[in-house]
């Protein structure tokens, strides 16, 4: 996260020419752990005023991979008009800084609760019970992984007639990842058991994924995408109202004259004109305050075109649900 993220002094990344480290410890000198969106724009202006980058790239690189440092061009700041122009080019261009990991999900990392192998049956399930978990691994010090005990596992074990216990009541070939390994890859697992263990580099076990985090991360991601197509489909149909000579005035590349055609920026352009924002009939809605609003969307729409494991930040997300709320008041 990119809480807790301190600033390299340029002089301190210069002097790493030439050198190479881990990646989790090139990460450690900004004082994070995980890459966001928020914090490798961060070490990225860093690296950028130092005139340095990294061979292979610390955005696309597993955590154990070696940095090496080299001397880069310094790399001028696009001006507005030149993100605009490359902003609809994002969508089809624009690629993962990397293959979601399972440790991109913070149930992975957040611990998970356990009991040993010499635990009453009762006092496992009670906790179960009071916990509400449908799995529970049984597990001796931190890495000795000797099952995991859930309710089909018990309900079958009860079916034999004998007094369950809870070496008896475990579940067989309890599955489990470790932090870098490809999500998609442990999909059908986590489908079909409900969950997967994970483990730290160190063999340690730190996190459980369930079929409900994963659930719930998707979600997660997913959501600023529908909202900015949500966004961008009532936007095309409020401007329907303009003409073609209106669009085509503020088309940068090919003057096609089609709403369908615009990027964010250019609907910032159309918008703001006297003569357009007449036409559009938006009263008791303050132009400029729209406009202002309008540019902060198209920023975070540049943000999740070029997608990433971590989600939208809080603040993000809730500009893009104002907006879309704003927008359902004009466009039904």
């Amino acid at each position: 996260m990119s809480d807790g993220f301190r600033t390299v002094e340029p002089a301190v990344l210069a002097k790493m020419v030439g050198n190479a480290i881990p990646a989790a410890e090139f990460l450690a000198l900004f004082g994070v752990r995980v890459r966001n969106h928020d914090n490798v724009a961060r070490i990225s202006a860093c690296l950028a005023e130092a005139e340095v980058s990294t061979i292979p790239s610390f955005t696309t690189c597993a955590g154990t991979a070696a940095l090496h440092f080299v001397k880069a061009k310094p790399t001028a700041v696009a001006t507005e008009d030149e993100e605009d122009e490359h902003e609809d080019e994002l969508s089809t261009s624009a690629m993962p800084h990397r293959a979601l990991q399972i440790g991109d999900l913070p149930s992975a990392r957040n611990g998970v609760e356990s009991v040993s192998s010499d635990t009453d049956l009762a006092a496992a399930t009670m906790l179960m019970r009071v916990r509400n978990y449908s799995q529970l691994p049984v597990i001796n010090g931190t890495a000795d992984l000797r099952g995991v005990l859930t309710w089909s596992s018990i309900a079958v074990n009860l079916e034999t007639g004998k007094q369950p216990t809870l070496t008896s009541a475990l579940a067989p070939d309890p599955v489990s990842a470790e932090v870098n390994h490809q999500l998609l890859a442990h999909l059908p697992t986590i489908t079909k058991h409900g969950y997967v263990l994970v483990r730290a580099s160190n063999g340690k076990f730190c996190g459980i994924v369930t079929a409900a985090d994963v659930s719930d991360h998707f979600e997660t991601m997913a959501r600023p995408f529908f909202l900015v197509g949500d966004i961008e489909a009532r936007l095309r149909k409020c401007l329907a109202v303009l003409d073609e000579e209106a669009v085509k005035a503020v088309q940068k590349r090919k003057k096609t004259g089609k709403i369908v055609d615009l990027t964010f920026g250019e609907y910032k352009y159309l918008i703001d004109n006297e003569a357009n924002w007449k036409r559009i009939g938006w009263t008791g809605v303050p132009r400029d305050q729209l406009v202002h609003r309008l540019d902060r969307v198209r920023m975070i729409r540049n943000e999740i075109a070029h997608f990433r494991p971590q989600p939208l930040s809080t603040a993000s997300l809730a500009t893009l649900e104002e907006f879309a709320g704003l927008l359902k008041q004009y466009v039904p």
